[in-house]
């Protein structure tokens, strides 16, 4: 056993504001471990922030209320009956952005060399007051820093629904970082196979939906702005979704959604001409050199059959805090 696994666990009662249902507040606590740290909820798993063994940190697998599996297990787990097998870069739940400084920090593509750009924590996550703070360096292909990041997670729960809170903070710690206008990022999850609009690369069972803030449905929602985006239908035959809610002091809120109906969805602040080319505002961000960007989201694992009006009042509470 690691000296981590032995030694490192820490936990605290978060208060779970905006969930729906009577029932108490989880206990949240954490176990380290070398390549990862578990969080569990009551002493139930809810999830795994994984920071080694991936081309950028990512949170895998996502327990949802009553311990269902929320996101797609491929490619970290391989074989599951029933999964898609396209886009190996989509890795469960995750952050990060395409064409930064030109470098694809999307979909890792490597160089003649074989080197891949890679998100790389740099220390052993910090686990206090039930919240993981990581620190991490966005680095080329070729070695070199293109910036750094800080990332906050804060994990919630009740019997009636779980919650991840992420507050990723963009660090132009190494000079000027231009993100570029493309629809490939930012704040990013694939759902599991039932909550998908459609089959396809293999999968099988696809049945979901999809409603946004706007009041928009299905394949409306690719590409138009909203506060937040829900997938949702039936996971194992209980009504289940994953919502996700961009906050109101966020770049360009209400931010632009890559919301597929193969299940893949991002709330995106960077793309704009990719998603609408007729759109009147200039796409993509500049970050001047020595200055910080913070962005908000919440992620909302929801059981029962919530509808639109929850989930608006569930937004509004949280962006007010």
């Amino acid at each position: 056993m690691s000296r981590w696994a032995q030694a490192a666990v820490c936990g605290i009662v978060v208060a779970v504001g905006g969930l729906v249902g009577s029932w108490a507040a989880a206990e949240t606590t954490f176990t380290k471990h070398d390549d990862r740290v578990d969080v569990l909820l009551d002493g139930k798993p809810f999830t795994s922030y994984r920071f080694t063994g991936y081309a950028k940190p990512i949170l895998y697998p996502v327990m949802g209320p009553g311990g269902v599996p929320m996101t797609r297990s491929y490619p970290v787990e391989k074989g599951v009956a029933g999964e898609a097998t396209d886009h190996v870069h989509h890795e469960s739940l995750w952050f990060t952005h395409d064409e930064v400084n030109e470098v694809d920090f999307w979909a890792h593509r490597p160089d003649e060399q074989g080197r891949s750009p890679r998100i790389v924590q740099q220390a052993m996550p910090v686990c206090e007051d039930g919240v993981i703070v990581t620190e991490n360096a966005w680095t080329a292909a070729d070695g070199s820093v293109v910036l750094t990041d800080t990332r906050r997670f804060v994990f919630a729960g009740d019997e009636s629904q779980r919650t991840i809170d992420v507050e990723v903070t963009l660090h132009a710690s190494e000079g000027e970082v231009h993100f570029g206008d493309t629809k490939e990022g930012t704040m990013a999850i694939r759902v599991r196979t039932p909550l998908q609009l459609k089959d396809g690369s293999g999968s099988e069972g696809a049945a979901g939906h999809i409603r946004t803030s706007e009041g928009l449905v299905d394949g409306e929602a690719w590409g138009k702005r909203a506060r937040w985006v829900d997938y949702y239908g039936e996971i194992e035959g209980v009504p289940a979704g994953i919502a996700l809610f961009d906050h109101p002091e966020n770049l360009r809120h209400p931010t632009r959604w890559h919301a597929r109906d193969y299940g893949l969805f991002t709330a995106n602040p960077f793309g704009v001409k990719h998603f609408d080319e007729d759109a009147s505002e200039p796409g993509g961000y500049t970050l001047p050199a020595g200055e910080d960007l913070t962005l908000r989201y919440r992620l909302v694992f929801h059981g029962g059959d919530i509808d639109g009006d929850n989930l608006e009042q569930q937004w509004k509470a949280w962006a007010s805090r």
